[in-house]
């Protein structure tokens, strides 16, 4: 006779009583998963995560009482356990989705704008992919320092630019180049990432560019909200502008980013995926090892799959630097594990400990040794 498989235990908050139906039938349909509970805002989703101890938590952000980021906020921050958001891609909802990415949630995924019966089953396998990988993550609790941050009124005020005079002066030919970094992430690539920008200054030597999976619909959003925690310039990467030092780009969802021989950025939106990626952060290294050869910097983060193992090869064989997080402080140990696994890695590194080695490589491009001195 065979042994019953073990089922993950689910834990649903949302609101609405429908959907909570609609995402209880389509979890209890799946052979891994089992719901053991129901929230109706985010006060009932707090107490249940601490008494139900649920492998993982479907959460909803626009609630009464206390909403989703509160609630994310809180379990995260005093019970943590895999949470999925299961919320709106309005713009609003892409702000507060991102919020709750940053204190610690694992994935998301968007209800389709009329959030019926029949749409949600479009999104039924993205789901139940979402949540299965989610029970299996090793979540860490929340530094309440960022949590704080975070929950002040809906995040802090966004920085603004720095004068024109005070950023780098473009790049006008290649005796001018400058090192480039490339951070790359996946899952758990939002919180990740929120530990890392706050290293980098407005005058930080070196051009930065992030690729991230996530839908279109949230990089610009992201792109704001990044800037709250950081000195350095952030922007959205837009097609045609010319790279700079100071300045930390994000790879616009649903578009490749490439840097051209001349150091200006191509966007593709006509491709479609890369071995099943979009963006594929592969294509980004590629072009960054032909531009800034040895001057280039990979920095592999957090991540399901193998994304970048090719293109931090390229960016090693042109001479750059390959930088790696260590499994301990990864959400998932995919995309680190795969590159290590290449043997192109010249550190495996916490998180904490990533921006250091990143910001020595840079300086000491930037400020050769005097002569005589090794």
């Amino acid at each position: 006779m065979a042994t019953p498989t073990k089922k993950f235990r689910v834990l649903i908050v949302d609101d609405s009583a429908f959907m909570r139906k609609v995402l209880e039938t389509i979890f209890n349909a799946d052979e891994l998963l089992q719901v053991v509970g129901h929230a109706k805002d985010g006060r009932e989703a707090v107490s249940l995560a601490e008494s139900l101890k649920p492998d993982v938590i479907s959460m909803d952000i626009n609630m009464p009482h206390v909403d989703g980021l509160q609630a994310t906020a809180e379990i995260m921050t005093t019970n943590p356990r895999p949470i999925v958001i299961v919320s709106s891609e309005s713009k609003e909802g892409a702000a507060s989705t991102l919020r709750a990415l940053e204190l610690g949630a694992i994935e998301f995924v968007a209800k389709p704008s009329s959030g019926i019966d029949l749409d949600m089953q479009s999104v039924k396998e993205e789901l139940l992919r979402k949540v299965r990988m989610a029970c299996k993550v090793r979540v860490v609790r929340t530094a309440s320092r960022l949590a704080s941050k975070l929950q002040e009124t809906g995040g802090a005020k966004a920085r603004p630019p720095a004068p024109v005079s005070a950023r780098p002066a473009a790049s006008s030919g290649l005796d001018q180049r400058f090192p480039v970094v490339v951070l790359a992430a996946s899952t758990g690539g939002p919180a990740t990432v929120m530990r890392i920008a706050p290293g980098f200054t407005r005058d930080f030597p070196a051009a930065v560019i992030l690729v991230q999976h996530m839908p279109a619909a949230f990089t610009t959003q992201y792109a704001v909200q990044l800037a709250e925690f950081t000195e350095i310039r952030v922007k959205e990467a837009e097609a045609n502008e010319s790279l700079q030092p100071g300045t930390f780009y994000i790879c616009p969802g649903g578009q490749h980013l490439r840097v051209t021989p001349t150091g200006r950025i191509q966007l593709d939106s006509t491709t479609g995926r890369i071995d099943g990626y979009l963006p594929n952060i592969d294509v980004t290294m590629e072009s960054v090892a032909t531009y800034a050869g040895a001057l280039s910097i990979a920095g592999v983060l957090t991540g399901m799959g193998s994304d970048g193992a090719k293109g931090a090869k390229a960016i090693k064989a042109a001479g750059g630097l390959v930088l790696a997080q260590d499994e301990g402080t990864s959400v998932i140990f995919g995309m680190p594990a795969e590159v290590i696994k290449s043997g192109v890695v010249d550190q495996v590194l916490g998180i904490d400990d990533i921006y250091a080695a990143i910001e020595k490589r840079v300086l000491g491009i930037c400020r050769p040794a005097p002569a005589g001195v090794r």
